[in-house]
């Protein structure tokens, strides 16, 4: 499908949106496919399209985003429900004092991330979002991390949330929304999209 393909006019397509997304072309060490392509698309984009509607009537005082593809969504929805920003970053990035949790990303690879600690207060009730959520490895320590600082986690917000021990874990502990309609999780569970078939023709 064009990256610049419209929504269907009767809406008849569930999640027609995500035969936006590259397969893998570059090999092993990268993730399977490449979700950034649906950005490029302006109706995809839209806060509305990337579910945030599920929190919009949660008492919800900061969106929270995972480095670096959660930049993007958090942001979107925290501009969809009028509230704040807080980057989770890579540890070394941030300037102030900052509070650390380490952990290993989907690749296995130890890894270090950080919030600065002149915002979160005890109770402050935190939406988290990231791009996608394979083995919840990293998801699972930015919640560790912020609720230690003392923030309540109102839920997790994805493209996509697969049904690995780590994302079933997410799952059943809070509230979550992704875009991928039940029919097609078993593609995305199994790590090939059927629009693969069709990429780049």
């Amino acid at each position: 499908m064009d990256v610049w393909a419209p929504a269907p006019a009767d809406g008849s397509t569930k999640g027609w949106y995500l035969a936006l997304m590259a397969p893998n072309t570059k090999g092993p060490e990268f993730a399977w496919l490449d979700p950034s392509r649906l950005y490029c698309n302006a109706q995809v984009l839209r806060p509305v399209a990337l579910r945030p509607p599920p929190f919009r009537h949660d008492a919800v005082d900061l969106v929270a985003g995972i480095d670096a593809m959660g930049f993007i969504l958090g942001a979107s929805m925290a501009s969809a429900l009028g509230k704040g920003f807080l980057a989770v970053r890579k540890a070394g990035h941030l300037c102030v004092s900052s509070q650390r949790q380490a952990y290993s990303d989907y690749t296995g690879r130890e890894k270090t991330m950080e919030v600065r600690d002149d915002v979160i207060r005890p109770g402050v009730r935190v939406l988290l979002v990231d791009q996608w959520i394979e083995t919840g490895g990293t998801m699972k320590a930015a919640i560790q991390l912020l609720e230690r600082m003392g923030a309540t986690v109102v839920g997790v917000a994805a493209v996509a949330i697969e049904n690995t021990e780590g994302g079933k874990w997410i799952r059943e502990r809070y509230k979550c929304s992704h875009c991928i309609p039940e029919e097609l999780q078993s593609q995305i569970d199994g790590k090939h999209l059927d629009s693969f078939n069709s990429f780049g023709k």
